[in-house]
């Protein structure tokens, strides 16, 4: 898909926003995980908080005995990650602390800038004596004549990060293969979305290409008048050119009759000499008309849309017709035509470019001729038939060849013609785009290549 496709666009987009809304879901979905698991957490150490607080709050308890009612093993084992630590915040100045906190002391939240909660307890990450991050929970107790306490419980906080480590690997996992399949989706989407204008264009190459002469079938709602308008645009433009070809045999007729009136009442006085000007004059008018006419005739045809014509057999045709026309002076004509090759146009104007080239070539030709089709795809002009007509002539000089490409010019008036073949083909090519190269063949004699838009 090029970037200036409206699949490419469409896609590009897509991908964009499928990029953008997974990244601020996971986002969200990561934040609220690892809220949840704090607050699981945090209930968690709340409960050994508030079991601690009890123990404080019952003085007439055995000294041992609220340190045991915790239940919780990892506040027996030396630096386990787990600890509390009762500090008695009065003149006394007491610590209390579990066997896992051995000789180390936990800092206070409120030394590092915590504030209490509506619940009046502080939460916060500190690092513990091992270096490892622990959460903490912590809670001053004014117990009055009892004293006053701060009662403070940590749990190892890699508990939390493993959690929230885990669900952001799988949560990425899962996005990623629901993005993927997300981009498909939008992949197929696209090409079933734009199926129908690739039809139309593939329709449209079939009316150039000849294989087609309308947009058949049925079009979404939202294309269908393009189809419509195409259609008609197909029909209105073979109407103009019916017109014009009609236009143009009216224009030949009435232009003739009155020419041929002129040149029966001239040759009716031909000893004069102003009924021999006349008889000179009416000739050059009358190859002018058919001239312009022809020209017309084929800018008409050359604007239909979707003629193609079969290049290999027409220049085979053509060959016999001219082996027969020459068979007295011997002339051999070889043919290698690409059998794939076509022309964009009218059969009659590929024969009569074609024929006037090969007649001049057996004109010139001293024993052989040869004919090479060749078909081809240029860059930024699209697919172009060449055809190579080659003599074993005298050849032409760079200033002949510009002498033979004007209309009505001659170098040799023993030979048979009226010196128009080769202004014709440049005309006609001209018509349809193409241009005539004369050269030097490798045979011997003169290179005519001709070059016109192909399929």
């Amino acid at each position: 898909m090029r970037g200036s496709s409206l699949a490419t666009r469409l896609f590009l987009s897509a991908t964009a926003w499928v990029v953008v809304i997974l990244v601020i879901t996971g986002v969200i979905l990561s934040s609220v995980y690892r809220n949840a698991t704090e607050r699981a957490f945090d209930r968690r150490i709340n409960l050994y908080l508030r079991t601690l607080i009890a123990e404080v709050a019952t003085p007439d308890e055995p000294p041992d005995h609220q340190f045991q009612s915790l239940g919780e093993p990892l506040f027996e084992l030396p630096l386990s990650g787990w600890y509390w630590q009762i500090v008695r915040t009065d003149e006394k100045a007491e610590t209390k602390a579990s066997r896992s906190l051995w000789d180390k002391k936990l800092p206070k939240l409120e030394d590092i800038g915590a504030d209490l909660t509506p619940a009046g307890i502080r939460l916060g990450y500190i690092d513990g004596p091992e270096g490892q991050s622990l959460r903490v929970v912590e809670r001053p107790v004014d117990l009055g004549a009892d004293g006053k306490y701060l009662v403070s419980v940590a749990g190892d906080a890699s508990e939390i990060f493993d959690e929230i480590r885990a669900f952001d690997y799988y949560l990425g996992g899962t996005f990623a293969a629901l993005g993927i399949v997300l981009l498909l989706t939008t992949i197929f989407q696209v090409r079933f979305g734009l199926a129908p204008l690739k039809r139309i264009s593939e329709s449209i190459a079939d009316i150039r290409s000849g294989r087609a002469e309308r947009l058949e079938g049925e079009f979404p709602v939202e294309i269908a008048p393009l189809a419509r308008e195409t259609n008609a645009l197909i029909d209105a433009n073979r109407e103009i050119v019916e017109r014009a070809r009609t236009h143009v045999g009216n224009l030949a007729h009435a232009i003739k009759t009155p020419l041929s009136v002129i040149v029966n009442e001239a040759a009716a006085h031909a000893v004069d000499p102003f009924a021999s000007k006349v008889l000179e004059q009416a000739d050059v008018m009358r190859d002018q008309v058919a001239h312009h006419l022809e020209r017309a005739r084929i800018a008409a045809r050359v604007t239909i849309v979707g003629t193609v014509t079969e290049v290999a057999p027409a220049i085979e045709a053509l060959r016999r017709t001219m082996e027969k026309i020459h068979r007295d002076r011997g002339i051999t004509i070889s043919v290698r035509a690409d059998p794939h090759a076509k022309f964009r146009g009218e059969r009659q104007d590929l024969e009569e470019m074609a024929g006037n080239l090969v007649d001049n070539a057996c004109k010139w030709a001293a024993s052989q001729v040869f004919i090479e089709v060749r078909a081809e795809a240029a860059a930024g002009t699209g697919p172009r038939l060449r055809l190579i007509v080659d003599d074993d002539g005298r050849g032409l000089s760079a200033a002949e060849r510009a002498q033979v490409s004007r209309r009505g010019q001659r170098l040799d008036e023993s030979k048979p013609g009226s010196g128009l073949g080769l202004s014709i083909v440049i005309d006609l090519a001209g018509l349809y785009g193409g241009s005539l190269v004369l050269g030097d063949a490798p045979i011997g004699g003169l290179r005519a290549e001709l070059v016109l838009p192909g399929i």
